[in-house]
C-alpha cells in the first residue's frame, strides 16, 4: 500500500470514528492546560487529573502560582511522578510567565520552550490545543502507534523524526486532531501490551497486522 493511501485510510476512518476529539485532561485556561501537561510527563492523565482539582483550586492563574514556593506546590503533586522536579518547573514556569507575558500563555513553540518544565513535546501540545497549529506532539503513545501501522519508516528513530515525517504527510488542518487520534489509540486500542487487533479498525492499513490463519 502507498503511504498516501494509508494515510487517506487513517484520515478517513477517524473522521468517522472520532469527529471530535479532545485532550484528557482537565483544564479550564489555557494555563491551567499548560500545568497538566507539565505535570503528564512520563505519568497518566488520569493521575493528573485527580490533583489539579485543589492545586487549581488554589493556584487558578500564573500570579498565583508565582507567589507559591516549590514546597508548597509538592504537597499537591507529590502523589504524581517527580513532583521535586515538576514543582519546581510549575513555580519557575509562573514567575517567567508573569515576568515576562503579563501571566499569559505564549503561542509560539520559541517562548514555550523557553519556561521551565516546557520541552518540544510540551509546546507542541499547547500549540495544537489551545492555538489550533499544525503541531504534532510525539508522546510514547504516538511514537509506537505511527511505527505499527506504517506510518512513519524504520529511519525514523526519534520522536522529532516522527513529527517531521507525521506533519510531512498529514494536512496542516488535521494535524491538531490527529494528534489525539494516535493518543487515543495508542492508549485503548493500540496498547503496548497485548494490542486489540481484533477490533482495530485500522487493520487493513496496519504495516504489523497479521491476519490470523483461516
Amino acid at each position: 500500500m502507498k503511504t498516501k493511501d494509508r494515510y487517506q485510510y487513517l484520515i478517513d476512518y477517524f473522521k468517522r470514528e472520532m469527529p471530535i476529539v479532545q485532550t484528557e485532561l482537565n483544564y479550564e485556561t489555557p494555563f491551567q492546560l499548560l500545568v497538566a501537561v507539565i505535570l503528564s510527563a512520563q505519568c497518566t492523565d488520569k493521575r493528573v487529573n485527580l490533583i489539579t482539582p485543589a492545586l487549581f483550586r488554589d493556584y487558578p492563574t500564573a500570579q498565583a502560582m508565582s507567589c507559591a514556593t516549590p514546597e508548597l506546590i509538592f504537597e499537591y503533586i507529590r502523589s504524581i511522578s517527580y513532583p521535586n522536579n515538576k514543582s519546581r518547573h510549575l513555580v519557575g514556569m509562573a514567575q517567567r510567565l508573569v515576568a515576562e507575558y503579563q501571566g499569559q500563555v505564549p503561542s509560539t513553540g520559541e517562548e514555550l520552550e523557553r519556561l521551565p518544565g516546557v520541552g518540544r513535546k510540551t509546546a507542541n501540545v499547547i500549540q495544537a490545543v489551545i492555538f489550533q497549529k499544525a503541531k504534532m506532539a510525539v508522546d510514547t503513545h504516538v511514537f509506537r502507534v505511527s511505527h505499527r501501522i506504517g506510518l512513519v519508516g524504520k529511519q525514523s528513530t526519534t520522536p522529532l523524526a516522527v513529527e517531521k515525517e507525521l506533519t510531512r504527510h498529514l494536512p496542516p488542518d488535521i494535524i491538531p486532531d490527529a494528534h489525539h487520534w494516535l493518543i487515543l489509540h495508542g492508549r485503548y486500542t493500540c496498547t503496548a501490551r497485548n494490542p486489540k487487533c481484533h477490533k482495530c479498525g485500522l487493520s487493513a492499513i496496519c504495516r504489523s497486522y497479521k491476519a490470523p490463519n483461516p
